[in-house]
This record gives structure tokens, sequence and C-alpha cells, in this order.
């Protein structure tokens, strides 16, 4: 009954905000309205003040796939020991007849390869034969809703069916363009629903559409799983039922030689109950020690009412999501093992995060680090036709943009009754950051900042890399990442956490993908190894590249040039031969 009436309040204060939209829109169309009420305008936060922009228009349209391989030229030392299928994946067409997506996350798949073998590369891409892309194609316009876009009623229906189609759930999409997870030995095309493809990683050909809630009860999963060195993957997803929202922990065990099913032996560990279960919060990843599962609750919010309303409302699933600074971020802590919730809760204050960089355990804390921003608003700076500015415009789109910067959290696991309250827990050396015991019994923690104000001119990092496979879950010393010095990624970065330093590959006209890091046979050393990125230009002149980096110097070793145009993506993964 409770829940009820938050549904039909929430329902009321929907139809409100709507009536408010309109009337804002209506200010800024017809001015003379502004006299007759108040001024209500928020005044812009600038992050920061660069000029000159390079437009990047050319990196965000629809491109043709590549099926047949193309022969890279080959410049440099691209060692005989690195053999393998570079995958990436992301947005690679924005339109379907006269239809148009609207934001930078709703472009159909398109997966790219780079085989690497005995010094030789070459190049395909296909788009990903999901049902959205299939339907679309099939029609000539944009029939599946995606993340900022809502597919409008079809034409060919009569006026009662497209009246009565407003009033259903928007199905969720299976437009796997974010990244590759690997669940039993497989690699798997993913978003961030409850849909993922099988693909064969040497053809890129689509194989198998895979229905996770067929194995186990969520409505969607992150396209950022974990794995274990026994092949065990974890990951995260929601569920929605008659007990509201819960955050669920995932764990899909490894092939077995009697498995018939794809994700045979899924099952969920454990769920975290949100503090709201009608505005959950967005994530796009989690953290995970040897033992331990972090999950941060931040305040970018989802309306669950806006969401079953939207497809009636004709509003996206991307206008759902609020950022709200007056809440506090929560962090949340679970054993994966057993499922046990850590009875402790987190408090800071409120900040974003969509990656995690890495988290291990130490003498009775957790450790953990990540892309930390200040504020959530910025989902809707990345409309496309924000991107595809030019001049000022651009400008003023990146400087009001939040920039994310390299954060560690300290978290004490052994606290009692007998615990001293505001009095710093974390005993650890090497870090900073504070823990404090409330009275109210919260634990309160601040953040050490991992950067020196010399990465503040480089726009801060993204989309973080580490030695996953030595050095996930452990303690370590690198990280590597993308600067935010545009739009888009415009640089390679690798930091060093003892010293704070950075070192950094850059070259005008240019924009890098997340590095992907490679280590060399028998390595010893953590960063004994190579980073592989993709790196693509707005200037059709300029051909894109597998662009290779000796991981400990961080200078070029090689680049592999192939002439065709890639557009920006957004993860990959190495798949080694």
């Amino acid at each position: 009954m409770i829940n009820l009436v938050k549904m039909s309040l929430q329902l009321f204060w929907i139809i409100i905000e709507d009536i408010v939209n309109l009337t804002t829109t209506a200010l800024k169309y017809f001015p003379v309205f502004r006299q007759l009420l108040p001024n209500t305008q928020k005044k812009t936060i600038y992050y920061s003040r660069v000029k000159g922009l390079e437009s990047i228009s050319p990196l965000l349209k629809s491109i043709d796939e590549t099926p047949q391989p193309i022969l890279a030229n080959v410049k440099g030392d691209f060692p005989k020991w690195l053999r393998g299928n570079l995958l990436r994946n992301g947005p690679g067409k924005f339109e379907f007849g006269n239809d148009r997506y609207n934001h930078l996350f709703d472009g159909m798949a398109l997966m790219h390869q780079f085989r690497i073998d005995d010094g030789i590369i070459t190049y395909i891409s296909k788009f990903l034969h999901s049902d959205a892309y299939c339907i679309n194609r099939a029609h000539d316009r944009i029939m599946v809703s995606e993340f900022g876009t809502v597919a409008m009623p079809d034409p060919c229906k009569s006026i009662f069916e497209r009246f009565t189609s407003r009033f259903e759930i928007l199905d969720a999409t299976d437009n796997g363009s974010v990244n590759f997870a690997l669940y039993k030995g497989d690699y798997y095309a993913t978003t961030e629903t409850n849909f993922i493809h099988k693909v064969n990683p040497h053809t890129l050909e689509t194989e198998e559409k895979i229905n996770l809630t067929k194995y186990i009860a969520v409505n969607g999963a992150t396209a950022h799983p974990h794995y274990d060195p026994d092949g065990t993957t974890y990951n995260m997803g929601n569920s929605y039922g008659k007990h509201g929202t819960m955050y669920n922990i995932i764990a899909v065990p490894p092939q077995m030689s009697d498995d018939e099913e794809t994700l045979q032996g899924a099952k969920i560990v454990c769920g975290f109950e949100p503090v709201d279960s009608l505005n959950p919060s967005y994530y796009h990843s989690f953290g995970m020690t040897k033992n331990y599962i972090i999950f941060v609750e931040q305040p970018l919010k989802i309306n669950v009412m806006k969401i079953l309303t939207s497809k009636l409302r004709g509003k996206s699933i991307g206008s759902s999501i609020n950022w709200d600074p007056e809440l506090n971020t929560i962090i949340h802590v679970a054993n994966k093992h057993t499922g046990e919730i850590i009875p402790l809760k987190y408090y800071t204050k409120a900040f974003c995060i969509f990656h995690h960089i890495n988290a291990f355990e130490d003498d009775g804390f957790i450790v953990f680090d990540i892309c930390h921003f200040e504020s959530g608003h910025f989902l809707q700076n990345l409309t496309l036709q924000n991107l595809q500015k030019d001049g000022e415009e651009l400008d003023e789109i990146y400087n009001t943009s939040p920039k994310g910067f390299p954060r560690r959290f300290v978290l004490p696991l052994n606290i009692c009754s007998n615990t001293p309250i505001e009095h710093n827990l974390n005993t650890l050396t090497y870090s900073s950051a504070s823990a404090f015991r409330r009275a109210d019994g919260k634990i309160w923690c601040e953040s050490e900042k991992l950067y020196t104000d010399d990465l503040l001119n480089e726009g801060g990092l993204e989309f973080p890399q580490i030695n996953y496979a030595k050095y996930n879950t452990k303690k370590y010393t690198f990280f590597y990442g993308c600067g935010a010095g545009h739009v888009v990624m415009d640089s390679l970065i690798k930091m060093d956490l003892e010293t704070k330093t950075f070192k950094i590959w850059k070259e005008k006209g240019y924009f890098p993908s997340e590095p992907i890091f490679v280590p060399c046979p028998d390595s010893v050393e953590e960063d004994d190894g190579v980073i592989l990125s993709v790196v693509i230009s707005p200037d059709q002149c300029k051909n894109s590249m597998v662009l290779l980096l000796d991981a400990k110097t961080f200078t070029e070793r090689g680049r592999a040039e192939v002439p065709a145009q890639m557009p920006f993506g957004f993860h990959g993964v190495f798949a080694k031969c």
C-alpha cells in the first residue's frame, strides 16, 4: 500500500515536471513570457576554460562495415610474441532512413578487430546483428528505442494501434555496443540490458543471442564484469519486483565439461537494498577484491516511474536519470564467496563514477580506486547534437562538463562498539584517505587524491586499465587511461600511484581509445608489457591505426595504419590466440 502511494505521488510529480518543461520551452522561444515568472535559471558551472577545440563531427557519423580483411601498414616494432585479436566495440550507425539517434550511447554496435600475428596486422569491422539492428534496417527507420532516443509508433499501424502503443512499457534494447564480456570462455557483445550476444572473436560473426533472465532473475547487467583466476565471472544487475528494486551480485561459474546451456550454473550471490527502491542509482561498474564486492550507490538516480511511463510521455530512458547533489554517496560491501552483506555502510559526499580502477585488501582494510567526478551533470552533454558542434559552442560543451580524476577510498572492516568515534580509522601509512565512525554509527569517508595538479592540464582521465591478469585485486603501482583534454579522449596516460606523477602520449589531431595492457611472456615487473590503443582522427587524410607503446617507458614502439575511417568507440579487449 505504501509503495502504491509512493508511485501515485511520483506520477503526479512527473506530470508537474512535464508541465514545467513545457513552460521552460515556451520561455525559450517566447522571451516575452519570462517577465511573467521569476528567474529560476541555475548558474552555469565551468570546470575548465579551454578554447579552440578541434571539431570531431566526422568521428560521430555512420560508416560502412569492412568485412574483408585490410592489411595494415606496420611501422616500427610489433614483437613476435604479441599474437591475438584486439577487439573494439562502439556505435557505428547513427540513423536509419530519415530517423536519427539523439545520444552518443544510441548508435548501432559496430565491432572492430585488429588481428596481430607474427608482426602482420589486418583489420575488419562488422555490425552486431542484434534484433535492434536487423529490425531497424528492415524497416529503414528507428523501430527500437535506445538510451536517448524513443522510437515513434509505426506509421503503418492504425490510429488506434499507434495510440495504444504509447501505453506499452519500452522493450529493452539488445544493441550490445559497449564492451566485450567473457563468460565460460566465450566472448559476448554487451550493453547494460538483459541481452548479450555471443560473438566469434576471429570472424566477428554474431552467433547467439542470450537473455540473462532465462538463467538469473535480473533485468540487466553491467558491461564491466570481473574475473577470478579460476574462470568465475562476477557481475551486477538490477531486479524489479513486488518487493522493489535490488542491486544483485551475479556469479557465472567456469565452463564445465557437462554444461549444456550457455550460462548454466549462473546464480545471484546476494543483493543490496537501495535507499529508495523507486529511485535506485545508476551504475556502470563495480569493484572487486579477493573476497569482497564493492558497490557505490551514487546520487545519479533512476526514476522507475519515469521509465515505466516514458513511452506514454514520449521521453527517453536517459531523461529518467537525474543527478541529486544533496544526497550522500553510499558504499556497500559484500563477501563474494558467502553472499554475506557487511552490515557497515560507508558514507561520503556526493560524487559520480563510471569506472573503477582496482581494489585490494590490506591489514583489515579495503582499498579501492576510482575515476571520480564531482558532479553527474554531463549525460545531457553527450547528445550527438552537442558533440557535433564546433567553435565556441563545442568549447562550451567541454568546459561545462565535469572532469574525472583518480581517487582512493580506504574502508575499515573491523569496527565494533568500542571503535572510537570521530577518530581516523585508517592506519595504512601509504594513504591519506580517512574513515571516521560517527556517533550515529555511520562510517564517514574522505578520499585521497591520486594525482597532482599537473593532471588538471590534461582534463583528468577516464577509461582506466591495469595489468589485470596479475594485479587485479592486488596492491599495485601503475594504471593506464585516456586523458580528457577534449570532449572525447585526446591522449594516453600512465599513472604512477607511488609518486602521483604521469607519463603521456599525445599527437595533435589524433584521438586514442582505452589503453589495453598486454604483459610480456614470463614478465616479472608490473609494467613489463605493451599498451595497445586504437587511434582515430577526424581528418580524412589521416589513417586510423593501432598504436603500440612500451608500457614501462610509455614511448611509441610502433603503429599499424589502415586506410579505413572509424567512429568513436567505448571499450575493448585483447583476445590472445
